[in-house]
């Protein structure tokens, strides 16, 4: 039986972060399936068919790892995919208690799904999203934190957000 992992997230955008923990994810599982939450309550600030692209493209040269996107509850997505592992980030200690809630939920919800944690390579630590975000709303330079096409994409939405005509 292959062991499948399902990486749930909002990817708002993929940073070099999620980059790096899927590369290294995709060397422990037989397949890795980045799942793209299209969670509105986020408000993100890509859509999700936008989001997918993007992680498509970062995340191609794995050929073990899937991009796709969901807005069913998480453990039927990962029961409809024939998975049993969540695998979930962990960039700092403030992360843990609730990403142990939400292990302890799904735990709950379905005990057959195991949640897996994986800590990111120092350099990549303290990268967010949100960071990535708020540094290219500001005009700042994004290019160590995201791969090439997202600088891009970054670059047109904030030009959209500032010219909204």
């Amino acid at each position: 039986m292959a062991v499948v992992a399902v990486y749930p997230g909002t990817f708002d955008p993929v940073t070099n972060g999620h980059s790096d923990l899927v590369q290294r994810a995709s060397r422990i599982f037989e397949k890795v399936i980045v799942a793209i939450a299209a969670n509105p309550a986020k408000a993100p600030l890509f859509d999700l068919e936008q989001r997918v692209a993007m992680a498509q493209t970062v995340l191609s040269p794995l050929g073990n790892v899937e991009v796709c996107g969901f807005s069913e509850l998480l453990v039927d997505f990962v029961r409809a995919r024939d998975a049993h592992v969540i695998l979930r980030g962990l960039r700092a200690v403030s992360d843990f208690e609730f990403e142990m809630q939400l292990a302890s939920m799904n735990r709950r919800l379905d005990h057959d799904i195991e949640t897996v944690f994986l800590t990111p390579a120092e350099e990549t630590s303290f990268i967010s999203a949100s960071l990535v975000k708020e540094i290219a709303m500001h005009g700042g330079d994004v290019s160590q934190f995201v791969h090439s096409s997202i600088v891009a994409e970054l670059a047109c939405a904030v030009d959209k957000m500032n010219n909204p005509g």
